[in-house]
């Protein structure tokens, strides 16, 4: 209100540390790659304001200054920071983390007056200051933006922020040649994350004062799609609006050095207080600065494009080029300077569209090749299906043909052209990949001719209706998979139609309260992707109720495996026993460690030390359990289960236990419609055991109701990963689930965990199809295939849906659909591999029992 400019600045995702600090200082938005390298090195060294200037100062956050320094050239930059186990979530106060930088910076100028060379350094022209306080970050995860922590930190701020300006003032003498700038690399959501492309965390401040800064300027009326002018009260002060990368430019203007070299950053001149010719030069500068990386990206395409292929960017030719600058040229000789600037901004935006225009100029080529290599792998895994597990087709020919070398030939041939193509236009090796991937996928296809013949006969005598009708409910399925991504109630709505499904056919005459158990613990467990995102409301009295639940479920599965005496021995007895006491411990783990952090004592490394050990046990323990069907499964559900109360903090603890139980019910529901269909069961599903040798003969054939297992599986899985709240971003996982195992912040440890927690459900429910698999005399190899086409669709079809265009929210949920889709196929061979060896292997007890204690 009394000596600077205001505006919001609007960020990108992922809202992170990183690439939000990049953004402010090189003027580019940095490729998610930093990602691979926890944000931490540079997988490309790039110019920033900070090689630029003559020196720069900066104190902070070990995670964030080096990657300033490495890749400034000469030793100009220099880097103050804390050690990395400050940054702790559960300390007593993240604001000593700001006011050890405030203390630094003081500390470092009252040094300067005795140091006659860091004096005169300090009195050079062009340097920059660069204070990175991260308290509020962490006070936010830790205690929730709302809290008064976070409140209290943001005092503490504004105090510092006040007297390092007086320092500043005082130590130059008023002399008026300081701009402060103060904003924000990313914002954060109500329940204290960040990362996606919420609104909260994509709108973050911007408030700059000080030497070449505009002062507040007063206006009648000014329009904003946000409420932010009422709630803050400055209707009447002009807000001035820029993208994050903008502020790279303005910061170089001010101390009159060169745009970083990537950067691409639109100079906001309405900030600036200087002359109009001023204005209109560093526009023009900016304007060639853009339009040269547009003539780079172009002549690098162009010179790895034939010719006659090549289309360049007609929006921005030549001449046009040419024609813009010189009439640029003219309006600043003739003194037009608002021209100057409307004209720049119109030819840096053609520019950036250029940019994108060549940086995605070979996007059509590419997704060609992703659709023909889909569709090849989906018909490959169909035919594969068809001709070795199922009796579709009884008229396949016995004679033995010979085979024809043209086939071959061909695709050989083609698989020539594709390289030679690409080699001759110097196309990355990953081009290679998109290219010719399609090229034996479809040649084994076409290979499987006589198949291919045969199913579309037996397919011709198939009844139409009966043919539509399993078509529109495969469809239907596949949608209802794909709709659950953005909505998760369609999740509710497809266990809704489950809970029906033994009503519908003659299961509920064979077996009632199978049925009825079947479409209790459905509509139960359709309850939880209705409630909100995981840790916006933690409830620990929540998790202490799934641990209760726990305790109660193992009473009654010990006390009536007890009554049976037939194999349940001491040594297994004692197995469950030590999951309980493991349990136990959890629940006091969860409990303690809350209690410890609200008083701002950190985490106890007791807690912290059975928490590690309940995590390392939990896949060793069911080892030690009878491999009797229900037994194992039991087993591997209460050792799940104590790590996941750890990793709990509300109704999520709950959900692992619903969805067993509706695992188990499956697995009884499996073998009645498997004896309802006149396949012969020899077993009673409480005497199987799980054996890791399966005799292959037992393997029978594939039914259509093998799809419906197979779409189960699916359906499961990706209520697994919503049901419990997440959404497809980063923002919907909570730091503080991971509190009992560590508080300081370790962007892959904390990563890891929150991966474990995600995966419980899935190997809860491949264990379970495990069970199916062996009840119904499966063998995975064909269901996994059924599976594998199932999720290819989707992906195929989620491919169509990525977007690199509207919100940021939009484009993030987009990829992050996609990617997931994409990963189930591996995470599947992944978990049928855990589901196999949980279930299979058996750890023998030599001699006396080992004490596990947990």
């Amino acid at each position: 209100m009394h000596e600077g400019s205001w505006g919001i600045s609007h960020t990108r995702v992922p809202t992170e540390s990183r690439p939000g600090h990049v953004a402010l200082i090189a003027g580019f938005y940095e490729d998610v790659s930093a990602v691979a390298k926890g944000w931490k090195e540079n997988p490309v060294e790039f110019d920033s304001l900070f090689n630029e200037s003559k020196y720069t100062w900066s104190w902070g956050s070990p995670d964030i200054l080096p990657m300033f320094a490495k890749g400034a050239s000469g030793d100009h930059v220099y880097t103050y920071s804390y050690d990395a186990k400050r940054e702790d979530f559960g300390a007593q106060d993240a604001t000593k983390l700001d006011t050890w930088v405030f203390d630094n910076v003081k500390d470092f100028f009252h040094r300067a007056r005795n140091n006659q060379s860091l004096f005169s350094k300090l009195n050079e022209e062009k340097i920059v200051f660069f204070l990175h306080l991260l308290g509020i970050d962490t006070n936010g995860h830790a205690h929730r933006p709302s809290s008064r922590d976070y409140k209290d930190n943001i005092k503490k701020v504004d105090d510092g922020v006040k007297e390092i300006v007086s320092m500043f003032n005082h130590f130059y003498g008023n002399d008026g040649k300081t701009t402060f700038i103060f904003t924000s690399d990313h914002g954060m959501t109500d329940w204290g994350s960040h990362g996606a492309g919420h609104p909260s965390e994509t709108l973050t401040p911007l408030v700059t004062w000080g030497a070449g800064i505009k002062y507040p300027q007063r206006v009648s009326a000014q329009q904003f799609d946000d409420a932010f002018l009422k709630e803050w009260r400055l209707e009447n002060w002009k807000r001035l609006d820029v993208n994050q990368a903008d502020i790279a430019p303005l910061m170089t203007s001010l101390i009159g050095v060169p745009f970083p070299l990537n950067s691409v950053g639109i100079l906001p001149v309405d900030y600036l207080n200087n002359t109009d010719l001023f204005k209109a030069e560093s526009m023009f500068t900016n304007a060639v600065q853009i339009l040269e990386q547009f003539k780079v990206k172009m002549t690098q395409k162009k010179e790895v494009t034939l010719p006659f292929l090549f289309t360049p960017f007609k929006l921005l030719s030549d001449s046009k080029q040419f024609n813009i600058l010189r009439k640029a040229r003219s309006y600043i000789k003739h003194r037009k300077f608002d021209e100057v600037v409307s004209l720049c901004k119109e030819l840096i935006h053609l520019a950036l569209k250029g940019l994108s225009y060549y940086h995605t100029y070979d996007r059509f080529f590419l997704g060609v090749n992703v659709v023909i290599g889909f569709v090849g792998w989906i018909s490959y895994a169909s035919l594969l299906i068809i001709k070795s597990h199922s009796n579709l087709i009884k008229g396949v020919s016995k004679e033995v043909k010979k085979p024809s070398h043209l086939l071959p030939c061909s695709f050989v041939a083609v698989g020539i052209l594709v390289a030679f193509f690409l080699l001759i236009q110097a196309c990355p090796w990953t081009y290679y990949v998109y290219g010719l991937l399609p090229v034996p996928i479809w040649y084994a296809v076409l290979r499987e001719f006589q198949v291919i013949q045969d199913l579309v006969a037996s397919v011709l005598t198939y009844p139409l209706s009966h043919f539509v009708g399993y078509l529109l409910a495969f469809t239907l399925g596949i949608e209802v998979l794909v709709l659950s991504f953005f909505y998760r109630y369609m999740l509710t709505a497809g266990l809704t139609a489950f809970a029906a499904w033994p009503f519908l056919t003659r299961l509920w005459t064979r077996a009632k309260m199978t049925s009825l158990s079947w479409t209790f613990f459905s509509l139960l467990l359709a309850v939880f992707p209705l409630m909100p995102v995981v840790g916006r409301k933690p409830d620990i009295s929540l998790v202490m109720g799934a641990g209760l639940l726990v305790l109660l479920l193992s009473l009654c599965v010990v006390t009536s495996l007890m009554k049976r005496k037939d194999s349940f021995i001491k040594e297994e007895l004692l197995v469950h026993l030590l999951q309980v006491l493991s349990t136990v411990l959890s629940m006091y783990v969860v409990y303690s460690t809350q209690s410890s952090l609200l008083r701002k004592q950190g985490l106890p490394l007791m807690n912290q030390i059975i928490s590690w050990a309940t995590l390392a046990s939990s896949l060793i323990v069911p080892l030690l359990s009878s491999p009797v069907l229900f037994q194992r499964l039991f087993s591997i559900l209460l050792s799940l289960m104590s790590t996941y109360l750890l990793l709990s903090t509300g109704y999520e603890a709950l959900f692992p236990l619903v969805l067993s139980c509706l695992m188990f019910v499956w697995i009884n529901i499996e073998q009645e419609t498997l004896q309802q269909s006149g396949v012969c069961c020899k077993q009673k599903v409480t005497s199987i055991q799980f054996s890791y040798n399966t005799d292959i003969t037992q393997f029978r054939q594939l039914y259509l109701d093998d799809i419906r297992r197979a779409f189960f599986l699916v359906f499961f899985l990706v209520t697994a990963f919503f049901g419990t709240g997440n959404i497809a971003s980063i923002n919907s996982f909570d730091l503080a689930s991971v509190y009992c195992f560590l508080t300081v912040f370790s962007p892959f440890m904390m990563g890891a965990l929150m991966m474990w927690k995600i995966l419980i459900p899935f190997v809860l429910v491949m264990c379970a199809f495990e069970a199916v698999q062996l009840t119904t005399q499966l063998s995975s190899k064909s269901l996994f295939l059924i599976v594998l086409v199932i999720s290819d669709i989707m992906a195929l079809h989620f491919f169509f849906l990525v977007k690199d265009y509207g919100s940021w929210l939009d484009i993030g949920t987009s990829i992050s659909h996609y990617v997931i889709v994409m990963s189930m196929t591996i995470f599947l061979v992944f978990l049928n591999g855990l589901a196999q060896l949980l279930t299979t292997k058996k750890l023998r007890l030599c001699g006396k029992p080992k004490s596990h204690f947990m």
